[in-house]
């Protein structure tokens, strides 16, 4: 805005001083003294409008020179700092899932049937931090837990430990689901109550071991541990048996593969 402004005064200059050099010279020299001014005023106002333009690149070749010479001394400036700092949600996730593959592998190379699962409520927080922390292990008579270090290299090793678990006699006293009459779009079932559970809890399971679950008529989400079905989650609303053949369907088209048995739903993966 100011330079528009400058360069206004400028023109306005210019033709105050042409006025006045019409008015007062006559004959050849009034050519010539036209001339010289139009070129020392073009060359004002090439000064003016590229003063700030040459002010800004020299700030700018300042600044690069700063930051430069504060990474040759190992100042981290405060954004690089925060973004570097920050880990979100779904980072976690898929650092857990990657060290869950390798306690897989870690398992499996001794016992090959071997299933687990974790006993903390946080294991992605062990994860980043280091420490030790137990599974549940399916699979292996002599042991049912394990107990999982992980240090400061991020090197795995496990400790088989042998407990009593203590069961919950409330589980099999559950409620049965009452008939619900009302017509029911597997698709749509599908999108807003079963996908998220689903996934999330298939991809959990694949990186502990297991290749399917069963979806039960009352809606719990069983899997196989140590030869007993164990169950995992419940999907609410879970449609009746009139409509398996089109939830099949509908989870086929979701890469999954389904097939009804006497137990329920087989999803597998």
């Amino acid at each position: 805005m100011k330079e528009s402004k400058n360069h206004l005064y400028s023109i306005g200059f210019l033709i105050g001083v042409v006025v006045a050099i019409i008015a007062l010279i006559r004959g050849k020299l009034l050519k010539e003294i036209l001339l010289t001014v139009l070129i020392l005023w073009g060359i004002w106002a090439a000064v003016l409008l590229l003063t700030p333009s040459i002010r800004r690149c020299k700030r700018n070749h300042a600044l690069k020179q700063q930051r430069r010479k504060r990474q040759n001394e190992g100042i981290t400036t405060p954004e690089l700092f925060q973004i570097s700092s920050a880990v979100s949600s779904p980072t976690e996730q898929l650092l857990l899932r990657h060290v869950n593959h390798r306690i897989s592998a870690h398992l499996r190379s001794v016992y090959p049937d071997i299933t687990w699962e974790w006993c903390e409520k946080a294991p992605e927080k062990l994860i980043l931090k280091g420490g030790v922390g137990r599974v549940r292990v399916f699979g292996v008579p002599e042991f049912d837990h394990a107990d999982i270090t992980i240090d400061k290299q991020a090197n795995i090793s496990c400790s088989m430990v042998r407990i009593v678990p203590l069961h919950n006699s409330e589980e099999n006293n559950s409620a049965p689901v009452p008939p619900n009459a009302q017509p029911i779009d597997p698709q749509i079932w599908y999108e807003v109550q079963g996908r998220q559970v689903l996934e999330t809890l298939v991809a959990d399971l694949n990186s502990r071991g297991h290749s399917h679950l069963i979806l039960c008529e009352s809606g719990d989400v069983c899997v196989t541990e140590d030869q007993a079905e164990v169950v995992k989650e419940h999907l609410a609303n879970f449609p009746k048996k009139v409509y398996w053949e089109r939830l099949v369907q509908v989870f086929e088209r979701n890469g999954l593969a389904a097939e009804i048995t006497a137990a329920g739903i087989q999803v597998s993966w």
